[in-house]
């Protein structure tokens, strides 16, 4: 299974473990994400997100509230005012060699590698909305991700994933 970083940054040549900001009391490690989980990555890397997915055990309830009539198994909601943002960002997507890493957290596809790891491959993402719809992923946009937010901890949902919330705006 392949590993991956996403950046910004179009030249990164290596991975320096580093502590981070929100796990200080972790010591330093380089993150990577799984295939299954990558797209979740696909927006520049502060945009506040909710992603989640169908599963068994969902109430009849919060399948109607949170799916609706869509057929997608994941949907990823997004705020309004990072659209043209995400439109415009080029991302690179860093594959990096699997064999020092070990698995972190099986539920959001997160590894962690405490030794510097240098890249093996890196594919440049221009369009990365088109590419997740490409994907059967459903994206959808609202002004306030703060109620979805809500909903969620408070629902049969159990597969989901909330990324860089600090970033979120409440209306």
């Amino acid at each position: 299974m392949k590993r991956y970083h996403f950046s910004e940054e179009e030249h990164i040549e290596a991975f320096h473990p580093r502590v981070k900001a929100n796990r200080t009391d972790m010591p330093p490690v380089v993150w990577a994400i799984d295939e299954a989980h990558a797209f979740t990555f696909f927006v520049p890397r502060n945009c506040p997100r909710i992603v989640y997915r169908r599963q068994e055990g969902i109430s009849a309830e919060d399948e109607i509230r949170f799916f609706g009539l869509s057929s997608s198994p994941v949907v990823m909601t997004l705020e309004n005012r990072w659209y043209k943002r995400i439109v415009e960002t080029t991302l690179y997507r860093y594959e990096l060699p699997p064999e020092t890493f070990e698995l972190f957290d099986a539920t959001a596809g997160y590894y962690i590698s405490r030794e510097m790891v240098k890249p093996v491959e890196k594919t440049v993402i221009r369009d990365s909305l088109s590419q997740l719809m490409e994907m059967g992923i459903e994206v959808r946009f609202t002004p306030d991700l703060y109620p979805l937010r809500e909903a969620i901890l408070n629902s049969s949902i159990k597969d989901f994933g909330i990324h860089r919330f600090e970033h979120a705006v409440r209306m």
